[in-house]
């Protein structure tokens, strides 16, 4: 993505003023993406996500491609997130990611309970780009469920003991709940819940109610994080890229979780599904506008950094 069309998208913004976003990004903190996901449709043998027929996003999704457009934002660096149930394509991110010091961490798929778990655990844990597993409503699994199975909250007590951390998936309250507790029998593990503005709530009163006091409980664990991310939706056939469209939710996820758990993600390439990596970042970049010099890197980078343990691969990922 080269300067003009990085410009000629936020022409189209439906802001009162929009900024260069080259001139932003120079004023802002340096950025940690904490959600991207990387697969390679043309290897052999494919990918089990995204499908053929996805021709939004079935195209090759790999570390080269994501620095290009992620670059002039002030991305310094991300988390790729796992995007297969394949436990062979743990070492397949790694493997990319070793060329490519813009990856800080993945967070694999493994699952607890599992014969394999722990040796597969601890393999993996040898390489210090890999932070964590993901786990939750995707591939088949349910939390909620699955974590009363034999061996299951064990196998995250070992990944708690390891510094290793735990990201969700797909929110809606069922699972919202179930992360609340096992939050409650694993305090000490760190959990990134994911995608949490386009979580699916209840209409219904008093369940919103039993789902915000979910959320509020959750948030007095200090191990707990969320990610803004998902954040741009359609309503009709138009993407809505006035932040007023989304301040509501997000002003109610800041003041529940607050400055210090909250992260940055695209969603990157998926997000391509709704709008450019330029659109995405533009609706964060004018909320995070209000917040102050703190919060902003809070957000942009250091909350990452607490909730992922990631290091530094290159000289300007050394924030401090």
């Amino acid at each position: 993505m080269d300067r003009r069309e990085v410009l000629k998208l936020a022409s189209a913004f439906t802001v009162a003023s929009v900024v260069d976003p080259f001139a932003q990004a120079a004023e802002q903190a340096p950025v940690i993406d904490s959600h991207i996901h990387l697969f390679d449709p043309t290897r052999p043998g494919g990918v089990p996500w995204p499908l053929k027929t996805d021709t939004a996003i079935y195209k090759p999704a790999v570390p080269a491609r994501y620095e290009q457009i992620a670059r002039p934002f002030g991305v310094v660096g991300a988390i790729a997130v796992e995007a297969s149930p394949l436990a062979s394509d743990n070492d397949w991110v790694l493997a990319r990611a070793a060329d490519h010091p813009i990856i800080v961490g993945l967070v694999g798929d493994l699952v607890p309970g599992s014969a394999t778990f722990g040796q597969q655990m601890d393999r993996l844990h040898r390489n210090p780009i890999f932070v964590g597993i993901r786990y939750g409503n995707l591939w088949d699994h349910d939390l909620s469920i699955d974590m009363n199975k034999p061996g299951f909250v064990d196998d995250l007590r070992k990944l708690a003991a390891a510094g290793l951390e735990l990201d969700s998936a797909n929110p809606d309250p069922k699972l919202i709940k179930a992360l609340l507790d096992l939050s409650q029998k694993i305090p000490e593990l760190r959990i990134v819940i994911d995608h949490l503005p386009n979580a699916v709530v209840p209409a219904d009163a008093e369940a919103h109610k039993e789902y915000v006091s979910h959320l509020k409980a959750l948030s007095q664990n200090a191990s707990i994080f969320i990610k803004l991310s998902e954040i741009p939706v359609k309503h009709g056939d138009k993407v809505q890229t006035g932040l007023s469209f989304y301040q509501d939710r997000l002003d109610a996820l800041w003041e529940i979780f607050g400055e210090d758990h909250i992260l940055f993600g695209s969603d990157w390439p998926n997000s391509d599904h709704i709008t450019s990596y330029a659109e995405t970042f533009s609706i964060v970049q004018r909320y995070l506008s209000t917040k102050g010099k703190v919060a902003s890197e809070n957000f942009y980078w250091r909350n990452s950094k607490a909730a992922y343990r990631w290091k530094p691969r290159r000289a300007d990922q050394n924030l401090a």
